[in-house]
């Protein structure tokens, strides 16, 4: 169970990983932010007659679009995958990041 946790919380574990931490942060917040409206949604679906299925269709839409989200992260690639051919850094490289 921990490195289930790990592996989405972690930010250098997780697929977010490769991007910028500015990036990366954003994008969790935005994932943190999502999560909450489905659990307060689906706890508020008590009230609901269809409480089931809505606690079950925010659930997956939410893996879904969790699942989503990594899988193109891992895909991204960024100016630094692709060098200047004369060697120069770029940008925030100069500081080492």
């Amino acid at each position: 169970m921990i490195s289930l946790y790990r592996s989405i919380m972690d930010s250098n574990r997780n697929p977010l990983r490769d991007l910028p931490r500015q990036q990366s942060f954003q994008i969790m917040v935005v994932l943190s932010l999502m999560w909450t409206s489905i659990f307060c949604m689906m706890a508020g679906a008590w009230l609901w007659y269809g409480e089931l299925i809505a606690l079950h269709l925010l659930f997956a839409l939410g893996l879904a679009f969790t699942g989503a989200t990594f899988h193109t992260a891992q895909k991204l690639s960024t100016y630094r995958d692709f060098p200047k051919s004369d060697g120069t850094a770029r940008y925030d490289d100069v500081w080492g990041g």
